[in-house]
């Protein structure tokens, strides 16, 4: 399986505050993986260095084979990226949405005229394509958003808690398009509150004050802990001391 995002050590320091803590891990091309922690176990920090948003002080890291520090816009044209924040444009419709980022993508007219045709289809809001997207029901607009951070066929897509605030059927359908988009090879880097959410991802790592406390298949983590649940291996490592390095 072909590397997509690769990590060597990759700190990142904020005075004398160590926000992630030589972490290194991979991922492969088509895989869904979790990225799960506290709030403030350094999961934003990383992403945002892995975004090339953010330089990290030390270590390294390469996604879709550039390196984040020093190619950072070609970085930026080989991911998506969903916020945890609704990142649409609600005073535009559901069709102007698509334009808009189809053109910020660098998409064709005609291929974007294409891809709104097949988003929409796949969506099953051909008929609200004309309205405000903020007429739209949340996990209207969480799926919609999702399929508009893939409409450039990225390498990557990094989702920053994008179930937060919608209801189990519809987090359940959003994540039937996550299970899509890897199918096509589509890599997904995920992070979550849900930790049944977890269970869904191919690999996860579980951080802790800025490190990488856990890393691998939902299956073998519960067996490691001797857990029946994704929830009671978190609870036991959050439960650990820190480190004192």
């Amino acid at each position: 399986m072909d590397k997509v995002i690769e990590t060597e050590a990759l700190t990142k320091r904020f005075g004398d505050f160590i926000a992630t803590n030589a972490i290194t891990f991979e991922v492969g091309q088509g895989e869904i993986f979790g990225f799960l922690g506290a709030n403030g176990a350094g999961k934003t920090t990383a992403m945002r260095m892995l975004c090339g948003l953010l330089k990290p002080t030390s270590g390294s890291a390469k996604v879709a084979g550039y390196d984040v520090a020093s190619q950072t816009e070609l970085v930026k044209k080989n991911i998506g990226y969903m916020s945890q924040k609704f990142s649409l444009y609600e005073d535009l419709t559901v069709k102007e949405n698509i334009r808009f980022y189809g053109g910020i993508y660098g998409l064709s007219r005609p291929r974007i005229r294409e891809k709104t045709v097949q988003l929409l289809e796949k969506l099953q809001i051909t008929k609200e394509a004309d309205q405000l997207v903020s007429s739209l029901p949340l996990g209207w607009k969480q799926k919609l958003a999702f399929s508009i951070a893939i409409l450039h066929d990225p390498s990557i897509v990094f989702l920053d808690e994008p179930t937060g605030g919608v209801d189990p059927i519809t987090r359940r359908q959003f994540w039937d398009l996550i299970y899509d988009a890897a199918h096509q090879q589509t890599t997904v880097f995920v992070t979550t509150h849900y930790m049944d959410e977890a269970e869904y991802c191919d690999r996860i790592s579980m951080m802790v004050d800025g490190r990488i406390k856990a890393l691998d298949t939902p299956r073998r983590l519960k067996a490691q802990f001797g857990a029946d649940n994704m929830n009671d291996v978190f609870l036991q490592l959050a439960r650990q001391q820190p480190s004192n390095e």
